[in-house]
């Protein structure tokens, strides 16, 4: 029988290493607030250059403070509308311009304008089918090149629990998170040899803008009591799944959706 030598596991098992992003740079969408600035302030303290995007410059020049402060990496900022194709490639774009590279690309900018299927309007849907799920591939198949010339590359779309179970008035946000799911596994296929991984991360109840201006009262409370920790997630709950899955803590998970929902699915009636 043939033997596979096994690698010095003191070697494998620095953690510092496993989880470095030392020399890399990550791009994160919607990284002005919430969710996608918590990540890029992980990815900053794990020692990656950062570019964040968003559409509005005055809430990136604070977040890009917040994600610098303390720490030695270089965080530029673009503004952008991830609904407006022509900005999608400009940002690839500028972004190599200015950083040189992207290495771990997270598509978190996203939205949700919940609809009735009797009362769903063709701009309604168009806008948010372009925002959560078209921008997410334009960019990646614009960054993906140097990837793989490089062979690695983290590739990360921002699903959603809505993607795996959904409400009324929800068909079309989650007809978004469930594509990112498929896209993602074909993709991760396609790219696996090239030493690029791509996952998804499906948050369930995080207290952010979106859910917390949509939800009334009731309904929040109802959504933390439905999870099995009793609670709403926080954006610093999602940052540990995306350093696993940016970094090379993560590199044997590929077409994967890692389900962060506090429990809510457990859950049967």
């Amino acid at each position: 029988m043939n033997r596979i030598d096994q690698p010095n596991l003191k070697e494998l098992f620095v953690l510092n290493k496993l989880f470095s992003l030392s020399g890399r740079t990550a791009l994160v969408t919607g990284g002005s607030k919430g969710i996608g600035k918590a990540m890029a302030r992980a990815f900053a303290e794990a020692g990656a250059d950062i570019a964040i995007s968003a559409r509005h410059e005055d809430e990136l020049q604070k977040a890009k403070a917040e994600i610098a402060d303390g720490t030695n990496v270089r965080v530029e900022y673009f503004v952008a509308d991830m609904t407006q194709r022509d900005q999608v490639k400009k940002l690839a774009k500028d972004v190599l311009a200015k950083l040189g590279r992207v290495d771990v690309l997270v598509n978190n900018a996203g939205s949700n304008k919940p609809q009735n299927l009797v009362d769903t309007t063709e701009e309604v849907w168009d806008e948010i089918l372009e925002l959560n799920l078209s921008s997410c591939n334009l960019l990646s198949h614009l960054l993906v090149p140097g990837m793989i010339e490089r062979k690695w590359g983290r590739i990360i779309h921002l699903s959603s629990v809505m993607a795996l179970a959904s409400n009324p008035a929800r068909g079309l946000y989650s007809a978004t998170k469930a594509a990112l799911i498929g896209m993602a596994r074909a993709h991760a296929l396609e790219l696996g040899p090239h030493g690029v991984t791509v996952n998804c991360i499906a948050p369930g109840p995080v207290a952010t803008d979106l859910p917390m201006n949509l939800l009334s009262d009731e309904q929040k409370r109802s959504f933390a009591e439905r999870t099995a920790v009793k609670r709403w997630g926080q954006p610093i709950d999602m940052v540990g799944p995306a350093l696993l899955l940016a970094t090379d803590a993560g590199a044997f998970v590929t077409g994967n959706v890692i389900v962060a929902d506090g429990g809510l699915l457990c859950r049967t009636f």
